[in-house]
């Protein structure tokens, strides 16, 4: 029997009827060894209801065909508990932890089986944040230590217990969910889909541009018109334009906690130059209202366009000479190399995604191996690769990368003359009817994936989102063991994950 479905990330939306239905102990012997191979990894893994009780959805990546492997399963109603693969492969933790809290279905041998998100409808309603279960270890010379939930400055709850011997960390948990929105639910509340894309763009604060995106692709995937070509190339620059904004806000902050202020106020300045690009475009500093599904209230025009490269130029420069002193000033590399190790088949091992991946030399990286609009036709993107593993990597990718993504705005701009009559969005496009959606973008974080599920009415039943964070929490955890507590700042600022991304 056919195990998966087989399709790519630039294709329509799948018919419910064409996913293979397969018996789980097959599955899970297929998965148990296929993913071994670091070709594969797991998009997205989760249940719904069904009129037998729950229906599970499956979605592989293939990294280096480029296909996009879907199944589904329905277990016996008397089934006791499912086999773990998170026992056999790590990256599946998060997935089955979310199924538990939210639907009570045993994992068998999962390690690790406790609260994901603490959501609003999970089964268990007893278990509550004050009770959550940390980890704990016996010692005379052990001592826990505890941040949060509640952080100074502007920054989103979350608890991290680190058991330490001395200095030295042993063990960190993170405990997320302090902020459950109900995001997803709210995706399925009506047919809206206006509110939907103002809801997609609020994800995350920080990925307005990336979920917003992620959202549109999926929408037009389940619409009968296809898009603008110039559409696919406008969403390209506002991707890069984030991804260069939130990087060089990243070395800003890296600079901060070692006491390099200089360093700090040059990126913030080349920050606030980048996102008030992105505000003469459309208004707003983060992106919001740009990205709107089947058009744009914002095309570009010429004069946009001379702003944009105008700025992009500078910034360029000017950073690429902040670069040169980065990488040579010995006191910087002392405190960042050889700190915060998470070795590539740790990385690879608990599912590692995005630019934290590709700073532990995995190719992770969706605009090269699952592309989808601009970067399926035209720019063929070489993902930046770094194998020291460290802090000093993840910087180092960071800072490649904004040359990278500057260079892909002014080269595509260089060359592009705007019709400026793109269409306007559509919010009441009718939707393929019992069909999977999904859609695959690289933000500046990582692989964001949307999934949707419609019903005989071409109306949305069921909407999951997976930010990247929700894979690259564990790699922090890695990051810091045998490492001194006071290092903990560099190494959460080097994967400066979401909060409300995991939380939703």
């Amino acid at each position: 029997m056919k195990l998966y479905y087989i399709t790519h990330n630039n294709a329509s939306a799948v018919k419910l009827s064409d996913i293979p239905v397969v018996d789980y102990t097959e599955l899970y012997n297929d998965l148990a060894e296929r993913m071994n191979d670091s070709r594969y990894h797991v998009a997205h893994y989760f249940a719904t209801e069904h009129e037998m009780g729950l229906k599970f959805y499956l979605i592989i990546l293939d990294d280096l065909s480029g296909e996009v492997l879907i199944s589904s399963f329905i277990p016996d109603y008397y089934t006791r508990g499912l086999a773990s693969l998170t026992a056999l492969h790590a990256e599946f933790h998060p997935f089955e932890r979310e199924m538990y809290e939210l639907y009570g279905i045993p994992f068998n041998n999962h390690p690790w089986l406790k609260p994901l998100r603490f959501s609003h409808d999970r089964r268990n309603r007893e278990s509550t944040m004050d009770s959550y279960p940390f980890y704990q270890m016996e010692g005379d010379e052990l001592h826990e230590v505890n941040v949060g939930p509640i952080h100074a400055g502007i920054i989103e709850p979350g608890a991290f217990r680190f058991i330490c011997n001395g200095e030295q960390v042993l063990h960190l948990e993170i405990a997320l969910g302090y902020q459950h929105r109900g995001v997803e639910s709210e995706m399925t509340r009506d047919d809206n889909k206006l509110r939907q894309t103002l809801i997609a763009e609020s994800i995350a604060g920080d990925t307005a541009v990336g979920h917003a995106t992620a959202y549109a692709e999926l929408i037009e995937k389940l619409g009968v018109e296809r898009i603008d070509e110039e559409l696919k190339l406008e969403r390209m620059i506002a991707l890069e334009l984030e991804r260069i904004a939130m990087h060089i806000a990243d070395t800003g902050a890296l600079a901060t906690d070692i006491g390099f202020q200089l360093y700090q106020v040059a990126c913030e300045a080349l920050r606030t130059v980048t996102i008030n690009t992105t505000q003469a475009w459309c208004g707003n500093r983060f992106g919001k209202s740009l990205i709107r599904p089947f058009g744009t209230n914002h095309p570009l025009t010429t004069e946009k366009i001379e702003t944009i490269c105008k700025n992009i130029t500078d910034v360029r420069r000017r950073y690429n000479e902040l670069r040169e002193d980065i990488l040579a000033d010995n006191t910087l590399l002392a405190r960042f190399e050889q700190c915060g190790l998470v070795p590539t088949e740790e990385m690879q091992r608990i599912g590692g995604v995005g630019m934290a991946a590709r700073s532990s030399n995995l190719k992770r990286d969706i605009r090269a191996s699952h592309p989808s609009g601009y970067y399926a036709t035209e720019l063929k993107h070489e993902p930046v690769l770094k194998s020291h593993c460290d802090v000093m990597s993840r910087l180092a990718t960071r800072l490649d990368e904004v040359l990278q993504s500057a260079d892909y705005v002014l080269n595509t701009l260089k060359s592009y003359k705007p019709t400026e009559k793109l269409r306007s969005p559509q919010y009441d496009a009718k939707l393929e009817s019992d069909a999977l959606s999904f859609s695959l973008i690289e933000g500046w974080r990582g692989e964001i994936c949307h999934v949707a599920l419609t019903n005989s009415e071409g109306r949305i039943t069921k909407y999951k989102i997976k930010d990247p964070s929700l894979h690259n929490w564990l790699g922090l955890a890695i990051a810091v063991r045998s490492e001194g507590i006071s290092d903990f700042p560099i190494n959460n600022k080097s994967f400066n994950l979401s909060y409300c991304g995991h939380d939703l």
